[in-house]
């Protein structure tokens, strides 16, 4: 049998892999560059972070299915189900981790006014954990653009 076909690590070659990886990974360091163009700080946390603009789930999905999609066909059970779990994990991203995001959001309002008022020990809650629809259709977009560009690339 093909030592390819064998190899768990020859996943990593894969453009289905590379398109998915650069995706997510030029997605979060889009959003290191915006917030040291606000802060004027090199911030690494935002490599790991969640919400923000564009969507790195959003990329990572949509570089995934636009691979599958590319190099085993838009019919193909494979892409199927790279379509519906693209849908699902944007749907996530910008509904019900953005609901959770506006309800920590209100909650640390209310441990600030008590905060005020009494002596507590204060904990923040993480505020931005999903995305706008516009940050979703950024990282869409990116996804999908930049496995067009890699699979034409190592298709060659």
């Amino acid at each position: 049998m093909n030592d390819v076909h064998t190899n768990p690590l020859s996943l990593f070659g894969t453009p289905w892999f590379i398109s998915a990886f650069v995706g997510w990974s030029l997605a979060q360091m889009i959003k290191m560059v915006t917030g040291f163009a606000k802060t004027k700080r090199v911030d690494f946390r935002y490599l790991l972070s969640t919400g923000g603009m564009p969507s790195a789930h959003s990329a990572l999905v949509c570089a995934l299915l636009t691979s599958f999609g590319l190099t085993e066909g838009f019919h193909a059970p494979i892409t199927m189900l790279a379509t519906a779990f693209a849908a699902i994990t944007m749907f996530d991203a910008a509904s019900v981790r953005r609901a959770a995001g506006n309800q920590a959001t209100v909650m640390n309002q209310m441990i600030q006014e008590l905060f005020k008022e009494h002596r507590l020990n204060q904990t923040r809650l993480k505020e931005l954990l999903g995305h706008t629809r516009k940050e979703v259709f950024a990282g869409m977009f990116l996804g999908i653009g930049i496995a067009i560009v890699i699979v034409n690339y190592m298709m060659k």
